[in-house]
């Protein structure tokens, strides 16, 4: 069935968390945030990372989404931060100014993206010169990691072939990203490996209760409501932590400079 981004239903689909503490460590270790003053997040969804780059104290957050239902919620989610704003646009047309931007972050973005070529000559054109894009995504290798109690992703894989040949389907290869960031005209192009805390649960009630609902996560849309309480099932029984659980995924982020 697959997730339709433009409904209005998922208005608060990707909005209803906060980053995590270690992202905003790990983007300044990697960025120099205090010489940064405008950044654009390119298929920001609800918001959630345009609201962390916002706690950073950078001067003007711009979030880019080609779902108007994206950016209400993203909207809603943001408001009380008056160095944030949203427009609608997509990744190869962002309608941001050549030149604007010190820094670009695009997270999650590339595996929906047909034209991955035309997406990085987009960011180029809109970084301002020795600025910085920031790509996280994951690779087949990131997906595959073996479920465990904090990896459940992998479990995910485990119970339904199909997703994963999706997955295999869709997500870029490392070596291919960099040969694209490379065409685009980017350069000191850096590799890191990620395991991103995506959410932290008093219990498994909750977590297995946003499996349920499909929050977050647009791979479960491709599962109907029977084979979502397998899932939820298999997980009840896989998933032994008593007390809180942290939930992680591992990411590919990209770092390259104009």
């Amino acid at each position: 069935m697959g997730i339709d981004f433009h409904d209005g239903n998922i208005e608060g689909y990707y909005a209803n968390r906060a980053a995590h503490d270690s992202w905003s460590t790990m983007i300044r270790r990697l960025v120099p945030i205090e010489r940064i003053g405008k950044v654009a997040d390119i298929g920001c969804g609800g918001g959630i990372y345009s609201k962390a780059l916002g706690g950073m104290g950078i001067r003007e957050v711009i979030g880019i989404d080609f779902s108007e239902a994206m950016l209400r919620g993203a909207m809603k989610e943001c408001e009380g931060y008056p160095n944030l704003s949203f427009q609608q646009g997509s990744a190869s047309s962002t309608g941001l100014e050549a030149d604007s931007q010190d820094m670009i972050l695009e997270r999650a973005l590339i595996h929906h993206v047909d034209d991955v070529e035309a997406c990085f000559a987009e960011a180029f054109r809109v970084l301002r010169k020795e600025g910085t894009l920031i790509v996280q995504d994951r690779t087949p290798e990131d997906c595959f990691q073996k479920g465990s109690d904090h990896h459940i992703r992998g479990y995910i894989m485990e119970l339904f072939p199909a997703l994963r040949e999706k997955e295999e389907g869709r997500r870029p290869q490392s070596s291919q990203v960099i040969k694209t960031l490379k065409g685009a005209g980017f350069n000191m192009i850096e590799e890191i490996v990620f395991w991103e805390t995506r959410a932290l649960y008093e219990s498994k009630g909750p977590l297995l209760e946003d499996i349920r609902t499909r929050t977050g996560r647009s791979i479960l849309f491709d599962l109907d409501d029977k084979e979502l309480e397998r899932l939820v099932g298999m997980l009840n029984e896989k998933i032994t932590v008593n007390g809180s659980v942290e939930e992680k995924d591992r990411w590919t982020i990209w770092k390259a400079v104009k």
